[in-house]
């Protein structure tokens, strides 16, 4: 993951949910990224740091930077999610509720992730007040 802002903070927890082989990129990293067990990388972006991985969540606030970092992505065959870009994404992530042993996805092919967050959302409403129960 390249970015350690705000943006990025919200994309890292939901990643922790699932994985914990994140390495994060950033001149500056939030304290909510830092709670969690990914390795962290304090530094200017650098081309270089690509190497060796096979996807990247782009997800800086600066819209050149993220074309910059898209394009090396491209010229080293790795693929890139480039936040608030659909047209630059080579894959879109789902907005996701885990319960338990179930995962439910709401995606929209990058077409409106606020409607996908908001159904996503009432889903997990309906966990919560045990509209929807897990039977085990």
């Amino acid at each position: 993951m390249i970015g350690g802002g705000k943006v990025a903070s919200h994309k890292a927890e939901i990643m922790a949910r699932f994985v914990t082989n994140v390495t994060v990129i950033a001149p500056e990293i939030s304290d909510k990224i830092r709670t969690l067990p990914f390795e962290i990388i304090e530094k200017e972006y650098e081309s270089s740091d690509l190497d060796g991985y096979f996807l990247v969540y782009v997800v800086t606030d600066n819209h050149e930077l993220n074309r910059k970092i898209k394009q090396d992505c491209e010229e080293r065959g790795i693929l890139a999610s480039v936040c608030d870009a659909p047209l630059l994404c080579d894959f879109v992530s789902p907005a996701i509720h885990k319960e338990g042993h179930i995962t439910v996805s709401v995606g929209s092919n990058a077409q409106n992730v606020y409607q996908s967050v908001d159904i996503r959302n009432q889903i997990r409403e309906l966990f919560e007040n045990g509209t929807i129960k897990i039977k085990e």
